[in-house]
């Protein structure tokens, strides 16, 4: 990979200019800045799975290079706006991120005329991202402890009568706080804004039973593998993962909890047209479609499951009979404080 050069104002003057390093080093390629589009990504499978159906496909149809930096970095993304030295031009935010990063002014705007010449549908753009995919938590267990089926809903996951056994949820405020509130019969369309004391006082009931509060995804995954737990909440493309590797695993699709990414570019980035050039490729709906299908993740351009077999629709959270169980977090309506809930919530978690 040829070594990342960063284009502000200055190195652009000077290469304009035909500065005397680059002259003395030959074997250093200046970067035009139409020629190469950095992409922020969170590594891994994910990137795999866009480099195959997304980055490639895109250099295929404008010629222009695909560059990563990992991973996703929401403060970079901030230091780049303030200092002009850019390290990516597009990367993806979950909601609670983007409300963050649109208010403080760090992406560029995507108003009605870009989202139309992007061929964007309808409600495409939240906050100046663009939805592309989205992942679920839902509920897991082990099939040889309940061979009869396990919770259907969060208040049955709660339930330690009905179903005994270990739990394990993740350490992550803002998912597991409307969760809870499911728990405690909340209906799921009453659930914003969120009642933080509710919540807190149903997440009391299960914590005795919660084995671990896991942090990262592989860890989630190998809990319910070794058996270390029996019922858990859990990302739907860990769990599909097992079941597809034969582990004695069941995955739960009611009341799963939607996360969206979306889209963004960078405040001020020289290559922003292009960013959009690039982001129309990314949400179109063949793109979109291998991507998910590689990465486990359900395809928010509802035209992609057009191009999506059955089998295959089956497994993402987007899929409508899927889709239509589930609730969506709702940032703008949340009614809390995510930072203040989130050490609100480790401070618990700790007593």
């Amino acid at each position: 990979m040829t070594a990342r050069i960063p284009v502000t104002r200055r190195t652009l003057v000077k290469g304009a200019l035909g500065g005397t390093a680059l002259i003395a080093a030959p074997w250093v390629r200046r970067v035009d800045a139409a020629e190469v589009l950095y992409v922020n990504t969170w590594g891994g499978a994910w990137e795999a799975a866009a480099k195959k159906n997304i980055f490639e496909p895109f250099t295929k149809e404008t010629g222009v290079e695909i560059r990563t930096v990992s991973p996703v970095s929401v403060a970079k993304l901030a230091a780049q706006a303030r200092t002009g030295v850019y390290e990516f031009d597009v990367t993806t935010l979950g909601g609670g991120d983007i409300v963050r990063a649109n208010k403080a002014g760090i992406i560029e705007p995507i108003n009605d005329k870009a989202a139309a010449d992007m061929g964007l549908w309808k409600d495409a753009v939240f906050q100046n991202g663009v939805a592309s995919h989205a992942f679920a938590t839902v509920i897991a267990y082990r099939t040889d402890k309940f061979p009869n089926g396990g919770p259907k809903n969060w208040a049955e996951f709660w339930d330690t009568k009905k179903f005994p056994g270990t739990r394990c949820l993740q350490k992550y405020a803002a998912r597991i706080i409307p969760i809870a509130l499911l728990a405690d019969g909340v209906p799921m369309d009453k659930l914003y804004p969120l009642d933080v004391e509710r919540a807190f006082k149903s997440l009391e009931r299960i914590k005795p039973s919660i084995r671990v509060w896991w942090t990262q995804g592989p860890q989630s995954q190998q809990l319910l593998r070794d058996g270390e737990i029996d019922l858990i909440g859990i990302w739907n493309g860990r769990i599909l993962e097992l079941m597809d590797q034969k582990a004695p695993a069941a995955i739960e699709w009611n009341q799963a909890e939607i996360d969206r990414a979306y889209w963004v570019i960078a405040k001020g980035t020289p290559r922003a047209e292009l960013a959009r050039k690039y982001i129309k490729t990314a949400v179109s709906a063949t793109a979109l479609a291998g991507f998910c299908k590689s990465a486990d993740y359900g395809p928010l351009n509802p035209e992609a499951f057009k191009v999506i077999p059955e089998n295959e629709a089956k497994r993402m959270p987007t899929y409508p009979p899927h889709y239509k169980l589930a609730f969506e977090q709702d940032v703008l309506n949340a009614g809390i404080d995510f930072d203040a809930v989130t050490k609100r919530f480790d401070q618990w978690l700790a007593s």
